[in-house]
């Protein structure tokens, strides 16, 4: 699984930083959260490719969604066939009919547009899901978006099996599976004596534009990468507030609620030209035990399974 950081911009561009587009690849699927202004530019900047299956809109504001017509247009002279589900934030989807129609365009290929709701899958695919969680912005509905993978199968003790007497075979596949086994002997092998319990799969976690948002999903166990709204320093704390915003400080405390290893500050004001150092070293100071990055455009992360937790 893999991240790349398309746009990390506030809501005013720079020559840095473009506005917001995240992409995540996991296993061959990839999905943009958000679609800023030049989204697809930097996909050409940076070899991502415009082949997507999702977009996810996390509010209507303009930073956002403007990227939307464009890469839907290139994607349409390219040729593309293959459906696109584009999941709007609650009560946006006529804005974005609107938005993806303008100048009287419509796509050749299919598009599958749908409604976020909080707490309820948005994507279940093979291996993961997309579940949309609350926000707090103002001029509107928000939502963020948790991705969550199924828990996998536990470790498989070969040494364990083959010391009962399970020859090398399918018999290892139906035991790891879950499946008890019966020996020539007559002796009956089960699961749980050579299979480890099962292990969480990774987490990313995209705010948007948000203040706080506190602990998400009490159930939901560590995130893996959060990607959180930072948009100004503590010395601008009512400004965020006043925007609906968050402080770099306040994204530690919610990495912190979450249980986040890593930490990502995006959504960066142009008011500190493009020096990420202060916000840096602020989050940090709040979060001593999270990674924190502060990702250029084009930067790239790679969420490996857990050090602990290998295959």
């Amino acid at each position: 699984m893999r991240v790349t950081f398309l746009g990390t911009a506030g809501a005013l561009p720079s020559i840095e930083r473009a506005p917001s587009a995240v992409l995540l690849e996991r296993e061959g699927d990839r999905l943009l959260f958000d679609c800023g202004e030049g989204t697809q530019r930097q996909m050409m900047r940076y070899r991502t490719g415009f082949s997507i299956d999702a977009i996810c809109i996390s509010h209507l504001h303009g930073d956002h969604i403007l990227g939307i017509p464009g890469l839907l247009q290139t994607m349409d002279f390219n040729g593309r066939s293959a459906p696109l589900q584009v999941i709007a934030p609650p009560g946006g989807q006529p804005a974005i009919e609107e938005l993806i129609g303008v100048g009287g365009f419509r796509p050749s290929f299919p598009l599958e547009l749908s409604t976020a709701a909080a707490g309820r899958p948005a994507i279940e695919a093979e291996g993961y899901s997309v579940i949309p969680v609350r926000t707090d912005h103002r001029g509107g509905p928000s939502v963020g978006y948790l991705l969550r993978e199924s828990s996998r199968l536990g470790r498989f003790d070969r040494a364990a099996a083959e010391a009962l007497g399970v020859p090398p075979g399918p018999l290892f596949g139906q035991l790891h599976q879950g499946e008890s086994v019966e020996l020539e002997d007559g002796q009956v092998i089960h699961s749980e004596e050579v299979v480890g319990p099962s292990r969480s799969g990774r987490q990313v976690l995209y705010t948007g534009d948000s203040r706080p948002v506190g602990t998400v999903d009490e159930a939901s166990g560590a995130v893996d990468l959060m990607i959180h709204d930072a948009t100004f320093t503590e010395a601008d704390a009512a400004r965020a507030e006043t925007t609906g915003h968050s402080t770099a400080a306040q994204a530690a405390m919610d990495a912190v609620a979450n249980d986040a290893r890593r930490l990502a500050l995006v959504h960066l004001s142009s008011r500190y030209g493009g020096d990420s150092s202060g916000v840096l070293a602020e989050a940090r100071a709040a979060a001593p035990d999270v990674t924190v990055l502060a990702p250029a455009d084009g930067e790239t992360v790679e969420i490996p399974y857990r050090a602990d937790d290998h295959v």
